[in-house]
């Protein structure tokens, strides 16, 4: 938990750098764009221009210096023809010769992947870093070699060390872990006869963790002493008080959450970006299909996911993708066969398609 804490502070902080010199960035990028479509003359093909134009120029002892000038401004020109085109996006389709830095071996990379044992994570990345790095050229469109370069600039212009202290001393001092489903390792005492060994073991090892302790990671040692942890569960079995008394001991404040209601129903289907009306739209959207749910629609889909809830075990928000499986099946079936008209669901349609369904103690066990 703490690694992956500081593997996101090091993004967190290595975006924020690159925001700050992403201006810069590009503009070199785009220098070296223009120097792979446009390559400078060298000063051997600057004296061949001037020794083959000699002869139209009076002779004199700047001749051949006049006609350098005159390579090198022809040269600036179309240069800053090349890039306003740029500028507008014309060249992102041209071709250019780049050389890449290839991949770390492969053995490499099997010694970071998950599972692996403690510690081989980083000795994979030592003996890659130890290893010369190989480049080969490849030719790619500028678009896709912008990418490339970019990155390249971005390391040129960012000092990593910076951003590895920067990020260390924020998970120490702003960092928070939030442990979720902790009730699946409380166990009920007494019940069994006996301590859950397992339980009280992931309970254990969790315990020096969260009341602070350093962890070793491959960018530095880390203090978890001013972490905030936050554990949360649904507490329906076991009980807070199931906890080993020294782990609860490490969480002091207790807050219980209230059950979700209608009006909350409503705010769920309608405010967030990714609501799953907006997601249903997209997905029926697909068949050339508009989807049309009126504001009695979603309060009777949040009246009936409450309704349900109530009478079975209540499963908060979870609820919503039940009932809205179950109300746009039918609709789902039937999209590929029923051409392009919209679909239109109001409070009625809701009532008639859920209505037997929520009233059937039986089959409601088994729908919603």
């Amino acid at each position: 938990m703490v690694r992956d804490l500081v593997e996101s502070a090091i993004d967190m902080v290595r975006h924020e750098r690159e925001t700050e010199v992403d201006d810069l960035a590009n503009d070199r990028v785009d220098e070296r764009l223009l120097d792979l479509l446009l390559p400078p003359p060298t000063e051997a093909q600057v004296a061949q221009v001037g020794d083959a134009e000699r002869v139209f120029v009076a002779s004199s002892q700047g001749g051949v210096t006049q006609e350098a000038d005159a390579a090198r401004d022809r040269h600036k020109r179309t240069r800053e023809k090349l890039k306003q085109l740029m500028v507008d996006g014309q060249l992102e389709q041209r071709e250019v010769e780049i050389e890449v830095t290839q991949q770390s071996p492969q053995v490499f990379d099997l010694m970071s992947q998950q599972g692996a044992g403690e510690g081989m994570g980083n000795l994979g990345e030592m003996l890659s870093e130890l290893m010369p790095k190989k480049k080969k050229k490849r030719t790619l469109t500028v678009a896709d070699a912008r990418r490339i370069l970019l990155d390249e600039e971005f390391e040129k212009l960012i000092n990593f060390d910076d951003v590895v202290t920067d990020a260390l001393e924020r998970v120490e001092k702003l960092g928070i872990i939030f442990l979720d489903e902790i009730d699946k390792i409380a166990g009920a005492r007494g019940e069994t006869g006996g301590p859950d060994v397992s339980r009280e073991g992931v309970q254990r090892d969790l315990l020096p963790i969260v009341e602070g302790s350093n962890v070793q990671t491959k960018y530095g040692m880390v203090k978890t002493d001013h972490v905030l942890f936050v554990a949360a569960g649904a507490f329906h079995v076991s009980k807070p008080s199931d906890l080993i008394p020294e782990l609860q001991g490490r969480f002091p404040i207790r807050v219980e959450l209230k059950p979700l209601t209608e009006a909350d129903f409503v705010r769920i289907m309608t405010e967030p970006e990714n609501a799953l009306t907006k997601q249903y739209a997209a997905l029926i959207a697909a068949e050339g299909v508009e989807l049309h749910m009126t504001a009695d629609a979603i309060a009777e889909v949040a009246r009936t996911a409450a309704q349900v809830n109530s009478r079975m075990e209540n499963i908060g928000a979870r609820r919503l993708h039940t009932v809205m499986t179950t109300l746009l099946e039918d609709v789902m079936y039937e999209l590929p066969d029923r051409g392009t008209a919209p679909v239109h669901i109001d409070a009625k349609v809701v009532r008639d398609r859920l209505k037997a369904i929520a009233e059937d103690e039986d089959l409601r066990k088994y729908i919603l």
